[in-house]
């Protein structure tokens, strides 16, 4: 073997070694597998209504995203501050769900909540005043976003930077499977929105999370009802699955998923040479 190939041999397999010493570093706690996120978005009937019966009775947690302008957070005010009562995470969602209506098919976007026309500085207007509504709902001085819509674009930049400091983690789209724990950037965790699937195929979802180490982030609508939904039966399926794997998945709120995660980054982060 020559030595420009003995060299570029060596490059490589000193590259593998750095990337599992990378994963290695990284542990789920007591041992487990894989974590998993139970997030429901947009304050809907259907999830007071079924998804957090089902949760209770399996004794999981969730984390519900809060659009607080819906009419749904005023008339069932008791029901969120019960469930926070009970572990279940309150998220911010936004004030008014800004979406981009330049989008396709979003004919649905009212002009006073077009992201496109709103600015940086409005968003984080919205997004400060949620966390202050949420405070007074859960009391609770930490907490997670989920951009509406998964888009971070207003009309003059970035929101989602401009807010990223208040939050323990925020969700911007992709894949619902994290594909490497060592690259996760906590402010940018992607997810999943399952809509008409099967149980089977969220079970899938949850061991492909599995054998990668990783963390699988669902986020639902309507369950059982409601709009983008999934059968009560397939969400059911889930959280059998999942009641009876707590050896292998840690199921939690995002919040406490995200802490965990910061927590192993920072004990892990590289000495500074400065």
């Amino acid at each position: 073997m020559g030595l420009g190939l003995r060299m570029r041999v060596w490059g490589t397999a000193l590259v593998l070694v750095a990337a599992d010493a990378g994963a290695a570093d990284f542990a789920w706690p007591e041992g487990k597998k894989a974590a998993v996120s139970l997030a429901y978005d947009d304050a809907l009937d259907s999830q007071l209504d079924n998804a957090i019966p089902a949760l209770d009775r399996h004794k999981l947690k969730g984390s519900f995203y809060l659009q607080l302008s819906r009419e749904t957070v005023l008339r069932r005010m008791p029901e969120w501050r019960a469930a926070a009562r009970n572990g279940h995470e309150l998220g911010n969602h936004s004030l008014f769900h800004q979406c981009s209506g330049s989008q396709p098919d979003r004919d649905w976007v009212e002009p006073q909540r077009d992201l496109d026309t709103t600015t940086v500085a409005e968003m984080r207007d919205q997004v400060m005043l949620g966390n202050v509504m949420l405070h007074a709902i859960d009391g609770a001085t930490e907490r997670t976003y989920t951009a509406p819509c998964i888009e971070r674009m207003a009309r003059d930049g970035d929101y989602v930077a401009a807010v990223a400091d208040q939050f323990v983690g925020i969700k911007l789209g992709g894949n619902a499977i994290v594909p490497d724990m060592s690259k996760l950037d906590p402010l940018a965790v992607p997810i999943g929105g399952p809509v008409g699937v099967t149980g089977e195929q969220l079970i899938a979802q949850v061991e492909e999370a599995g054998r990668k180490g990783t963390m699988v982030n669902f986020t639902f609508h309507g369950v059982g009802g409601d709009y983008l939904s999934v059968s009560n039966e397939a969400h059911e399926k889930l959280l059998t699955y999942l009641d009876a794997h707590r050896d292998i998945y840690w199921t939690d709120t995002f919040l406490n998923l995200m802490r965990w995660v910061r927590k192993q980054q920072t004990a892990h982060k590289p000495a500074s040479n400065d």
